[in-house]
């Protein structure tokens, strides 16, 4: 399979390059996704079974200062790769997000639910995915939530860094979701490609998250605790924390669609959390 791939050294792109050895990487240096003409040129250069979008405009609550730059990246260049991966009948895999929806109840979101970003990011991802479905081609769009690994900036990756210098965090409890790790949701993509470089794909919108859900404040404990830190996590509310884009309270993803379309299951996050500690050292 000849998979092209946007994104090089975020969290999912690292994940999939391990994974992925024979796929083209393009990092900023060779397709920069605040130019949209660019990143279709990239596609017209470089000839792919398959085109997977792992790079995006992450910076939640900066994107409130700069919507228009995060817009760019997030929906103006995805919508540019998509449309001239459609021209070539190549199909394309795009990673969203739980930040389209507006976190209100507590059921699960399925993909068709209705969707209501809260800030700039959740807007841009959102525009993002409707670029994607007008283009007309083969695609899949993969929504995910709560992503850690051991690169990149991640919440795991703060609280063993907050661990070392206090001994007691207070920690969000009325927000809830299921934390993925990058590892599992390279996975899901690869196993999504090959589908599609075999002429098996199923287009359309689908949610990966792992499981069971929680808040982030006993996500937190989770850490430390398989960490070995001896640090009290004090739950607290959103209002405690205040930050520049609000956080859904709510981001349960429904996943039964991806497992029925593709055999793709819920990971245990806590499996994977391990990985991720045993990579960095972390490890109790």
């Amino acid at each position: 399979m000849r998979a092209l791939v946007f994104g090089r050294s975020g969290q999912v792109a690292t994940e999939l390059a391990r994974l992925l050895p024979e796929a083209v990487f393009l990092g900023r240096q060779a397709a920069d996704l605040t130019d949209p003409a660019a990143c279709a040129a990239a596609v017209a250069a470089h000839p792919a079974d398959v085109v997977i979008n792992a790079a995006a405009w992450t910076a939640v609550d900066r994107a409130e200062a700069e919507e228009d730059a995060a817009t760019l990246v997030n929906a103006a260049s995805p919508a540019a790769i998509a449309a001239a991966c459609a021209e070539r009948g190549t199909p394309f895999l795009h990673v969203s997000t739980d930040y389209v929806f507006d976190g209100s109840g507590t059921a699960p979101r399925r993909p068709d639910d209705p969707v209501g970003p809260l800030g700039a990011y959740g807007r841009s991802k959102l525009a993002g995915e409707a670029g994607v479905r007008a283009a007309g081609g083969p695609h899949a769009i993969l929504r995910t939530s709560w992503v850690f690994s051991a690169h990149g900036a991640n919440f795991v990756k703060t609280m063993l860094r907050l661990s070392e210098t206090r001994d007691t965090l207070g920690v969000v409890a009325d927000q809830t979701g299921g934390p993925t790790p990058a590892a599992d949701i390279a996975a899901a993509l690869a196993t999504m490609a090959r589908a599609f470089a075999a002429g098996q794909g199923v287009t359309g919108t689908f949610h990966f998250a792992g499981a069971p859900d929680v808040t982030w404040a006993d996500f937190a404990r989770e850490i430390l605790a398989r960490a070995g830190r001896a640090v009290t996590v004090n739950d607290i509310p959103t209002a405690a924390y205040p930050t520049p884009a609000q956080r859904p309270a709510n981001s349960r993803l429904d996943c039964s669609t991806l497992t029925a379309a593709y055999g793709i299951a819920r990971p245990d996050w806590r499996a994977g959390l391990d990985a991720v500690l045993a990579e960095l050292g972390a490890k109790a």
